[in-house]
């Protein structure tokens, strides 16, 4: 850090990291500054180009790799937003490298259990560098509202957690990497280690076993990439059983455009139930003993949010605190650990699993993969 400023690089500018790099824009007077991008898509170079223009910032040197931005000396901190089968070389890169570059992984952490878990081993060594997952989620306003109704132990001991999320369909990505079970980790991996990291932070548990049910039904079924077909499902119900008797559900379908809400949550403890509603962003709170006539409904916001972009403002309030961290303003570690990166993809892992055996999956079991 130079003269207070924090400078980025951003490794892979497709669309997210596009919408990073306005984030970071948007936290300027708090010293942030993209100072380098890397991308081996020229088309996207010329799109994180043009987008700096757009917000007058000073042009980000680029680079076709990111190996070279690594080597630049042009960054403090690292994005990376790239696809998420390139996650793991980069991460081991960025972790093995010379220079501590702090790290902001874009959800999944990896792929695969074993990736994940090679990258919790290897950022042991360098506890010179803090690594935060891109779980942002959490920082939904309504959802943050949420989580804090359940800490508060209004509600009571956690018994239910409930997550739907009823959206459009995944959307088109640089050569259509997204649309193959190999290159995501699978649809359960992919999109929903949200929702179960979600999970354990409600439950304040962790997860035992896990039954899923889902397929593709709707969705990708008449496309067709150098002759392969896309495999990744586009709903799915999920069980997730935890060690404190919690049980969790999600229900997913991704061909429900007609939706009021993409995310509705259900907190139901042995006193009262919590509900968020995002993009509503209204919470609503209810304890037993009073009835429906008690629910108390709130407008859940956040004033520091200066820009919401495309997850209601969660991902500048995933900067803004780990950009707090990064220069020493709140003496703590990353809101979203290693750990907690790693346990989303097992429970992805072990839901797609099931799908395709039929049965419970012990996340014992895949904790060994």
């Amino acid at each position: 850090m130079e003269n207070g400023a924090v400078r980025y690089g951003i490794i892979g500018v497709g669309m997210m990291g596009r919408e990073h790099m306005v984030n970071l824009a948007h936290l300027r007077s708090e010293g942030a500054t993209v100072t380098c991008v890397a991308d081996p898509h020229p088309p996207s170079l010329e799109h994180a180009l043009d987008l700096a223009r757009s917000l007058h910032a000073p042009p980000p040197a680029v680079f076709p790799g990111h190996r070279q931005l690594l080597d630049s000396g042009l960054c403090d901190v690292v994005v990376v937003s790239s696809p998420n089968m390139t996650h793991f070389e980069i991460l081991m890169d960025i972790i093995n490298h010379h220079k501590p570059h702090h790290v902001l992984v874009e959800k999944p952490l990896c792929t695969t259990v074993e990736d994940c878990r090679k990258i919790v081993n290897a950022a042991k060594q360098r506890p010179d560098i803090l690594v935060q997952v891109g779980l942002e989620y959490r920082y939904m306003p309504a959802v943050s509202k949420l989580i804090d109704v359940v800490k508060s132990g209004i509600l009571g001991q956690v018994k239910m957690v409930a997550i739907r999320e009823h959206r459009f369909p995944f959307l088109v990505k640089v050569n259509n990497w997204n649309r193959f079970n190999v290159n995501t980790g699978g649809t359960l991996v992919e999109k929903c280690c949200h929702f179960f990291d979600l999970m354990m932070l409600f439950a304040a548990a962790n997860p035992v076993r896990v039954m899923a049910s889902g397929s593709i039904d709707v969705n990708h079924k008449d496309e067709s990439y150098d002759g392969k077909v896309p495999d990744i499902i586009d709903n799915a119900f999920v069980i997730v059983e935890f060690d404190n008797g919690t049980r969790g559900m999600l229900d997913l379908c991704m061909f429900a455009e007609g939706s009021k809400n993409e995310q509705e949550i259900s907190v139901v403890g042995d006193i009262g139930k919590g509900e968020a509603f995002v993009p509503e962003s209204i919470v609503h709170v209810g304890l037993r003993a009073e009835g429906r006539a008690g629910v108390k409904i709130e407008k859940a916001e956040d004033a520091r949010i200066k820009y919401d972009g495309l997850h209601h403002g969660s991902s500048y309030l995933e900067h803004l605190h780990f950009l707090s961290v990064i220069k020493g303003e709140i003496i703590d570690a990353p809101a979203v650990s290693l750990m907690d990166g790693l346990l989303s993809v097992a429970i992805g892992f072990a839901a797609q699993l099931s799908i395709e055996k039929g049965c419970f999956i012990s996340i014992q079991e895949i904790l060994q993969f």
